[in-house]
């Protein structure tokens, strides 16, 4: 479990809400601090491609966002990815999407990151669905603005 001030997690939840992308694709930030962040977000029939699954798009999407967040509790709030590797593991058609996100390595100007993408259903153990790796940048104050 990660744990979280109410400060901090409303600041990072301002941050998430911030983005216009978001706003179409419904995320929640669940869990900020201390090198770990964790995204939520309910799949519905928009988040799904024509075979009826969550659109790997969508799960590229949570884990950039928990990746980058995870980065920025421990580099500051001026941080951009640098670069995402996702690896699909099974797919996920109801239920959440739960994404956690840890710093590996953390630098002066970077952070190397990891998350797991679990697909959550009510009564059903979850699965891990996707995994990815990711690199996080510390940008010039205001840059990434």
């Amino acid at each position: 479990m990660i744990e979280s001030s109410a400060e901090s997690l409303a600041l990072a939840a301002a941050v998430l809400d911030a983005q216009p992308f978001n706003a179409v694709v419904g995320a929640r930030i669940t869990a900020f601090g201390g090198g770990n962040a964790e995204l939520v977000l309910d799949i519905e029939d928009r988040h799904r491609q024509q075979f009826g699954v969550a659109h790997g798009g969508v799960l590229a999407y949570l884990a950039d966002n928990a990746l980058t967040f995870a980065a920025g509790s421990v580099l500051g709030t001026d941080v951009l990815t640098g670069g995402v590797d996702v690896n699909y593991l099974r797919a996920a058609r109801d239920g959440r999407l739960r994404t956690t996100a840890t710093v590996v390595h953390r630098a002066r100007t970077h952070a190397v990151t990891t998350a797991e993408i679990w697909h959550e259903t009510d009564g059903a153990e979850p699965r891990l669905c996707a995994i990815a790796r990711g690199t996080v940048f510390v940008t010039a104050p205001g840059a990434s603005r």
